[in-house]
């Protein structure tokens, strides 16, 4: 068949990389081939074409020939432009890389040919390739994925493999590179993606890199602990796209993990008498701690095989008639562990042997550290007639209430608490008030325990000073009675500063002050709160000198919430990243909320600031507030936003990225 092209010969011999037109229609054969594609491959002419056979196909390189045939056959079945890129064999035996762009057409007689325009990519292929040789060798996981809801990887070196622990792929078996390939999100634990996401938006708006680190689903089911830079970049066909540098860090975070559960081991020991370890992830128990190793010597820092370890104690030490109770409860325990989480700590009471061979009531409790860990603490309890000695005790107490009552001149109340639980004895009329409850209200009470928490969610005063009188042993309050707009002076007394005892600890409130203060009105303090920029509070004009960060940092995330309650839990997620909410950061929450409650009643604004049962947020309305101003859409504070926005704390991204209107998720 002769060449179709015409005068467009010459141009073609001499103005691109190297052209040829392919005979689609069987037998599919080249009828043109440009003369500088000939120089190029060293070849003549008559050596590629031939009306019988392709003779183009033995010099392309033989791992390409099935998809550079697959393209052929694609071209044949409709009039279209596909383009591939193949290996040539030169004749001197070298090899160069062609991209070949290929158009089919339908000619006259439904003869199919196709019109291909072929560029050297050798460079190009040899640069990328000694990227990506760098990127496979260098002792740092390497990932490109894209900017979209679901972002999709389109790289990974050979050390971000090792990291995930990716196995090799045998037949029919699942893929989970390739799964992971289009969801990276995949790869990051579930309560981490939001806080991935957060980086993501900073990177994406911003424009600039960030750092941190992050744990990583390992392919296994275990964690990796990277540390890793996220920038943006625009690839070579000109879309923007993530690149990941990342660190194994997993050995130091184990180290780090291991020393904050010593600081924790140690704290604990000081409430409970024991303490073990059970690992969900090897099914093993070790004792970590005892008042008196000598009952746990045969697991003392050496795992067992959790089931049995569990059964042998509980048929050595607790007593016969409760052993299927207690056992039921561990394994009920272990079950559920794996599958949810609940809020509120397992706790179960039980009767077992002492290292002094008595019986003695034990209490323990399961205190969850991570996904895999959770330990085991327990410590002894008044026996029982222990326990009827002080019931007895109790009960004298409220007979002699009165007489003790008719002592004081204006009010008391007492109450007892144990573990927790608050079992309200008296209280006046006027006392109650105090409280929140009324006098029926008061009386239904006493006839069961309360939880410490819901009892003080009624009072006037917020559970940090409570813990705070628990722990001193005296402390005063001042009540502000709405009814009279006048306020106080309550002074409450405990019998006990023993915070980790079981016995029953009095509580009795009674007015120190007959003399009523009047109370300046609100609108006379004007609080003002700047949150573009850094974080700043002034009280009529003067910034207040917050004498602890984290008190500050607290304020501002009440601010950043709008008014919203945010739990204590939610508090510390953001307070302390990096650390679980366990018995030891809400003991440093609580004294955090009460730093804050003592500046701002300091500066005279306690009242901007809401506490209710351990929720906490701010009254909107008796601040001003630049965010707020600015999001409620008035003309004059259109431009009061600059581009920045709480710049002291990491944990603004979200609300950076709403008021900059470029979120991308």
């Amino acid at each position: 068949m002769k060449s179709m092209l015409g005068n467009t010969e010459e141009i073609l011999n001499f103005n691109i990389s190297g052209f040829h037109q392919y005979v689609l229609t069987e037998p599919v054969h080249l009828s043109f081939v440009s003369r500088n594609l000939c120089e190029m491959l060293c070849i003549a002419q008559e050596e590629l074409l031939s009306e019988d056979k392709d003779l183009y196909l033995p010099f392309v390189h033989p791992a390409d020939r099935e998809s550079y045939s697959e393209f052929l056959h694609r071209l044949k079945s409709e009039e279209q432009e596909l383009t591939a890129e193949y290996r040539i064999i030169k004749k001197d035996g070298s090899v160069i890389y062609l991209k070949d762009t290929m158009t089919s057409k339908r000619l006259d007689g439904g003869i199919m040919v196709g019109y291909s325009v072929l560029t050297d990519i050798t460079k190009l292929k040899t640069e990328n390739n000694d990227l990506r040789f760098l990127n496979d060798t260098i002792p740092c996981g390497f990932l490109k994925y894209t900017c979209e809801k679901q972002p999709r990887v389109t790289y990974i070196n050979d050390r971000m493999l090792k990291i995930l622990r990716f196995p090799e792929i045998k037949d029919g078996e699942t893929d989970y590179l390739e799964l992971c390939k289009e969801n990276i999100f995949l790869m990051i634990p579930m309560e981490e993606r939001r806080r991935f996401t957060l980086y993501l938006n900073r990177v994406y708006t911003a424009g600039v890199p960030m750092a941190g680190e992050i744990p990583v689903l390992r392919c296994d089911g275990t964690r990796a602990y990277i540390f890793g830079w996220v920038t943006k970049c625009v690839n070579e066909q000109g879309v923007e796209e993530f690149q990941s540098v990342c660190m194994d860090i997993t050995q130091r975070h184990h180290v780090k993990k291991a020393n904050e559960t010593k600081r924790y081991i140690k704290a604990l020991s000081d409430v409970y008498d024991k303490i073990f370890e059970y690992d969900f992830a090897n099914n093993t128990v070790k004792c970590l701690y005892a008042q008196d190793y000598s009952m746990f010597r045969w697991i003392e820092n050496i795992p067992m095989q959790m089931e049995e370890a569990t059964e042998k104690w509980i048929a050595g030490n607790v007593v016969e008639d409760e052993r299927e109770r207690v056992s039921s409860f561990f394994r009920a325990f272990c079950q559920k562990n794996l599958k949810e989480t609940s809020f509120m700590p397992p706790q179960i009471e039980y009767r077992a042997r002492s290292s002094k061979g008595d019986i003695k009531l034990y209490r323990g409790i399961f205190l969850k550290m991570d996904d895999n860990i959770s330990l085991y603490c327990c410590r002894n309890v008044p026996d029982l007639e222990e326990a009827d000695f002080l019931r007895n005790e109790n009960i004298s107490l409220k007979e002699n209430m009165h007489e003790l009552v008719m002592r004081f001149k204006d009010g008391i109340a007492a109450f007892e608490v144990i573990n927790e639980q608050v079992t309200p004895l008296y209280a006046s009329d006027n006392v109650c008030e105090f409280f929140g409850y009324t006098k029926d209200e008061w009386l239904r009470l006493m006839k069961a325990s309360t939880p410490m928490k819901s009892f003080v969610s009624h009072s006037k005063f917020a559970y940090e000073d409570f813990v705070e009188l628990l722990q001193n042993g005296e402390a005063e309050y001042t009540y502000f009675d709405l009814n009279t707009q006048t306020e106080r002076r309550i002074k409450a007394i405990c019998s006990s500063k023993s915070p980790g005892g079981s016995s029953p600890r009095y509580v009795m409130l009674y007015n120190v002050d007959d003399t009523p203060l009047e109370i300046q009105p609100s609108r006379e303090r004007r609080v003002s709160i700047r949150t573009f920029g850094y974080f700043d509070v002034f009280v009529n004009g003067k910034p207040i000198a917050f004498r602890n960060k984290k008190s500050k940092e607290l304020f501002a995330l009440l601010t950043d919430r709008r008014g919203g309650f945010i739990t204590s839990e939610e508090a510390i997620g953001f307070l302390w990243e990096d650390e679980p909410v366990s018995p030891v950061t809400l003991a440093r929450y609580r004294k955090v909320a009460l730093r804050l409650k003592n500046i701002l009643e300091e500066y005279g604004i306690s009242d901007v600031v809401e506490s209710v049962d351990g929720k906490r947020r701010i009254v909107p309305e008796k601040v001003q507030c630049d965010l707020y101003d600015y999001l409620s859409g008035k003309e004059e504070y259109a431009q009061l936003f600059k581009g920045s926005y709480l710049t002291n704390y990491s944990w603004s991204e979200n609300t950076l990225a709403e008021l900059t209107g470029k979120i991308i998720y």
